[in-house]
């Protein structure tokens, strides 16, 4: 295919309309009335960050505020005194850029505001970097060429971004994954903190900060809401997308990764075979599943699931959870685990909103609690099964392999009256030795003792905001 010979007048054309802070020395009004996600401080430090001298590669799924946060970012760079000239912004998949590189795009900024001299204080952000074939070897060659610029890379191709960021970017690219929102993030936008409060408490011996909530009704009506709609920034906000939430997230999101991201990252010929699967996954989020169960729910071949599932999840549209025995111990051959989705409110873009009452609300409660861990990407949860029980919670030790805490999660409050129900929960705990275990409820928040453990009943959205605000706060 021969290369497109567009004038470069129309790509400074195109320049101009894309970073209008050249002229107005500010980003657009659109993006201005967005609230900051709560990872902004992190990414505006690896920004400012002179030594090592890095790329920044931004990655994480479709729609969760990735273009969004980069405007955020050029604000903020202008308004504590960067040249606005400086600061370029380019998305590779316009068209007009189709046909040049990262460093003639570079050169052709610079040729447009009549910076020919490199020197400090250039900021670069190439946003969905994925439509730039080998843009990790070109972004490389630009971090070891220019050493007064600081880089940005951003794109939803997560598979191919993080394997291409680890093979060519060592020593020259940071990593940065931006998750769906956590609860903490989606009472935040929502504006809805006066709901929840801080207190000092103790926990086997260490004092720690607990979160309270000043109305458990209200709060609860908050976290089903987070549930059903709240992954995406856009879709937490606008009553309009929450009253058809199918046509926002099934034809905007999900057939965009299912159909066109992932073929043509991985060649796969039949996308039908792959919408299936993800959908079985999707109702049954939350589940123990083998590859031969899959393969006869969904109708695709156990070799051909083992591939998809490990495209699914290099996406962030699922997460698979790992069986430990009654001990911790691990199993050497991996013949059942559970898949949840990364993000609750995809079930409902696929499927219908759940109510409170719905039987299945349970398995997304859950995967809405499992969201939170996901989003410490250097921490691996387990559940814990054995012929007579289960735990849905199990951290492992580092050191000793062996069970640190466990959680059971729960979306009712009945076992706080009747903690002898939680026989699994009890064994296991007695087992290994732990001798304070969680237990999520609906709406009490107490302590029990019970065979001599502790087990300290926490509201499920509490557990939720509560994790999700120390992955946010690290």
């Amino acid at each position: 295919m021969s290369k497109l010979n567009i004038p470069e007048e129309q790509i400074i054309a195109r320049l101009g309309v894309d970073n209008p802070w050249w002229q107005e020395e500010r980003i657009p009004e659109f993006y201005q009335q967005f609230s900051h996600r709560l990872y902004f401080s992190q990414l505006n430090a690896l920004i400012r960050e002179k030594q090592p001298n890095r790329a920044v590669v931004l990655m994480g799924p479709r729609r969760v505020g990735k273009t969004v946060i980069i405007y955020h970012l050029i604000q903020e760079l202008i308004r504590t005194g960067a040249d606005p000239r400086k600061i370029i912004y380019l998305s590779l998949d316009t068209p007009v850029y189709s046909a040049e590189s990262l460093e003639s795009l570079f050169n052709i900024c610079r040729k447009a505001n009549g910076l020919s001299k490199i020197s400090e204080g250039f900021y670069v952000f190439y946003d969905e970097v994925q439509y730039l074939k080998e843009w990790e070897v070109h972004l490389k060659s630009m971090v070891d060429t220019y050493h007064g610029v600081k880089f940005f890379a951003s794109g939803s191709a997560a598979a191919a971004l993080k394997l291409k960021s680890r093979e060519s970017g060592a020593g020259r690219f940071t990593d940065f994954s931006l998750p769906p929102l956590t609860f903490h993030e989606f009472i935040h936008l929502r504006d809805a903190k006066h709901l929840i409060r801080s207190v000092s408490d103790e926990w086997q011996g260490k004092a720690f900060t607990r979160y309270e909530t000043v109305s458990i009704e209200d709060l609860n009506k908050e976290f089903i809401s987070y549930l059903n709609f709240g992954g995406y920034p856009e879709v937490s906000l606008s009553e309009r997308i929450q009253s058809d939430p199918a046509r926002y997230l099934k034809s905007d999101i999900i057939d965009k990764v299912l159909q066109r991201d992932l073929p043509t990252l991985y060649g796969i010929q039949d996308v039908r075979e792959l919408s299936r699967l993800f959908t079985t996954i999707a109702f049954n989020t939350g589940n123990e599943f083998s590859y031969e169960s899959l393969a006869q729910t969904s109708g695709v071949s156990s070799n051909t699931i083992r591939k998809y599932i490990n495209y699914l999840e290099a996406a962030f549209l699922i997460k698979l959870v790992h069986r430990i025995g009654e001990t911790g111990k691990k199993f050497k051959r991996v013949s059942t685990f559970k898949i949840y989705l990364t993000n609750s409110s995809i079930r409902s873009g696929l499927f219908a909103p759940l109510k409170d009452e719905d039987e299945r609300m349970g398995n997304l409660v859950e995967t809405g609690v499992f969201a939170q861990w996901f989003h410490r990407s250097n921490f691996t949860t387990y559940y814990a099964r054995w012929a007579r029980g289960e735990v849905d919670i199990v951290s492992l030790n580092k050191a000793e392999q062996k069970p640190s805490w466990a959680v059971e999660v729960k979306w009712s409050d009945a076992y706080a009256d009747k903690p002898q129900k939680l026989k699994s929960l009890l064994t296991f705990a007695t087992k290994n030795k732990l001798s304070s275990v969680v237990v999520t409820s609906k709406t009490r928040t107490e302590t029990v003792i019970h065979q001599g453990i502790e087990l300290r009943f926490v509201p499920a959205a509490l557990y939720c905001y509560t994790v999700g605000r120390r992955s946010v706060e690290g």
